[in-house]
């Protein structure tokens, strides 16, 4: 007889039964694919999150760098550097140091490894009489930031615009009093200078500042080459001792100067941005850990709820495989008695059952290709199908164990003897 003959005509024979056995495979096979579905939509949502929140603490830490760098806009810098035989004392009561360095200093501080600044700013200041106003004058020569070299196109932007050789830039009280306007030229210490910029009342110092380029002051105050000071924006990062850290580092490069630190805005919003970033990291490493066991106990559920799924298709397959063999007794004696029973046997009824369990994939992933990408998306669908090992347990393993749930009813049922199967029929 031909084996395959028989079990397409067995499975003919009993729809009924072959149809429910594939219902319970498609079943099983589905609330895998939907476990695993949910899995990774889960996964994938908080990736996006994930994501989403630390673009926006980057934006948020970006926002108040920015404001960092407004705050300090015109000198605002908050690290000095001056000689080492400088008075503080003088410095706080007239706001400059009467004692000299070299102005090669802040290159060999540009030129070095430093880390605990961004900003480097030579300047030479003086109080002066201008003599053409009969006006007390502090006089503040600049030049353009010195960009810290190893940082390459790292290095931060400047934070003050340098002021031209043979232009002023005026306090309030300088411009206002005396009717200068941008763009006049007017005459100091005996010499010719363009106003470029006037600016508005600050209420300190600086209403009666006058600034000139670096060089300029220099050759004024007959001080060719030398500084009495190098301002310096400290970096945002965290320490236990910051200053002292800037000190240490400073002292290494230029071991004969001396260093202060001057309280702030932008020192304020530096402390500030820290402590967003801390709190901001600190909720992203909170919601991390909230989403990977939200994902485990999720995990857990759909693996309890697979596994109890799967074992009702594996207990309904081998009732169902059973209950055929216990009706169609006869035919089984019937088939033992002419030679065809045993192995034979045992493979007819383990195949009818493998082609339940192909049949409920089959039909378990079609309903899939429809179904999941209109509950979740099309990448979800991709996760699932795409990854090996889901590929081979959704197209061996149900299968499989609709031919473990058929063993024992056609191991029992190939093992009677068809004279006594006969005779009690």
């Amino acid at each position: 007889m031909n084996l395959f003959r028989i079990i397409i005509r067995e499975i003919r024979y009993s729809k009924g039964t072959f149809i429910m056995g594939v219902i319970a495979v498609s079943v099983s096979v589905l609330s895998y694919i939907i476990s695993l579905s949910i899995l990774s939509h889960s996964q994938s949502s908080f990736t996006n999150k994930m994501l989403v929140m630390s673009g926006d603490l980057k934006k948020e830490i970006t926002d108040l760098e920015n404001g960092i760098r407004k705050s300090m806009k015109g000198l605002g810098f908050n690290i000095h550097i001056y000689p080492e035989n400088q008075d503080l004392a003088v410095i706080y009561e007239q706001g400059y140091g009467e004692q000299t360095m070299p102005e090669e200093y802040v290159e060999t501080l540009a030129n070095s490894k430093i880390v605990t600044v961004n900003h480097l700013l030579p300047r030479l200041a003086q109080m002066v009489k201008w003599e053409e106003r009969d006006q007390s004058v502090l006089l503040i020569g600049v030049r353009g930031e010195v960009p810290i070299a190893f940082r390459g196109e790292n290095r931060k932007k400047a934070l003050i615009d340098p002021v031209k050789i043979g232009e002023i830039v005026l306090g309030y009280e300088l411009h206002n009093k005396y009717g200068l306007e941008v763009g006049r030229i007017i005459k100091f210490m005996g010499k010719e200078f363009k106003v470029a910029a006037a600016h508005p009342s600050r209420g300190t110092v600086d209403d009666i500042t006058a600034w000139m380029a670096l060089s300029t002051v220099q050759d004024l105050l007959k001080k060719p080459s030398l500084i009495n000071g190098i301002l310096a924006l400290e970096c945002n990062c965290e320490s236990i001792d910051r200053l002292g850290d800037i000190k240490k580092e400073i002292g290494q490069i230029l071991p004969n100067t001396k260093i202060i630190e001057k309280e702030s805005k932008a020192l304020a919003r530096a402390e500030a941005r820290n402590k967003v970033k801390r709190t901001g990291e600190k909720q992203i490493q909170n919601f991390a850990l909230s989403q990977k066991q939200l994902i485990v106990n999720q995990s857990i559920t759909a693996t309890l709820f697979v596994l109890i799924i799967a074992a009702l298709s594996i207990g309904w397959i081998s009732y169902l495989t059973f209950s055929n063999v216990a009706n169609r007794s006869v035919e089984i004696g019937i088939l033992g008695a002419i030679g065809f029973g045993g192995s034979n046997l045992i493979f007819i009824i383990i195949s009818r059952a493998m082609l339940m369990g192909v049949a409920g994939t089959a039909c378990a992933f079609a309903i899939s290709f429809v179904l999941v990408p209109i509950f979740w998306d099309k990448k979800v669908f991709s996760s699932i199908f795409m990854e090996l090992t889901n590929l081979l347990a959704l197209t061996f393993v149900p299968t499989l164990l609709a031919c473990c749930a058929a063993w024992i009813p056609a191991v029992k049922g190939a093992l009677k003897d068809p004279a006594v199967i006969l005779r009690n029929e």
